[in-house]
């Protein structure tokens, strides 16, 4: 098996491992959404799911979840009347910021009994492994064109 199957298999076992370890206080699925506006936004529907890579229809079920919610609100474009990029609310903030206390907490009880030499490593590869993936992962077209 080479070294980038074993990290396929590593890192779709972490995905499960934090999906079960406690309920969200959203839809899982909502989450990268809710992240991407808040730390890249404001974004139209379209946008979004060009940048996820999902089908629009996915992303207006999402946002309209969360919408109802109140963690993310539509604005109106003073460039575009018909468009309504998506900001995240207050409320959605702190759901966010919930979560993010929620898995470094979950994060730091695994790292525990690590040397914090091997903390620091383990966060410094997996940053650069995190930036060179972002930087080598194809883009749509309409991404590409903003």
């Amino acid at each position: 098996m080479s070294d980038a199957d074993q990290v396929a298999r590593q890192l779709l076992a972490l995905a499960r491992l934090v999906k079960r370890a406690e309920p969200a206080p959203v839809e899982p699925m909502c989450l990268p959404l809710l992240a991407m506006l808040a730390e890249e936004g404001p974004f139209r529907a379209g946008e979004i799911a060009a940048t996820l890579g999902v089908h629009p229809s996915t992303v207006s079920r999402q946002v309209a979840g969360l919408v109802r919610a109140g963690l993310v609100e539509r604005r109106a474009d003073p460039e575009d009347g018909r468009a309504s990029p998506l900001v995240v609310t207050a409320a959605g903030r702190r759901i966010l910021d919930a979560e993010h206390q929620r898995r470094a907490a979950q994060f730091g009880t695994a790292l525990a009994g690590w040397s914090p030499e091997a903390r620091a490593r383990f966060a410094d590869l997996l940053g650069c492994f995190v930036s060179d993936l972002q930087r080598t992962r194809p883009l749509p077209l309409d991404v590409i064109e903003r």
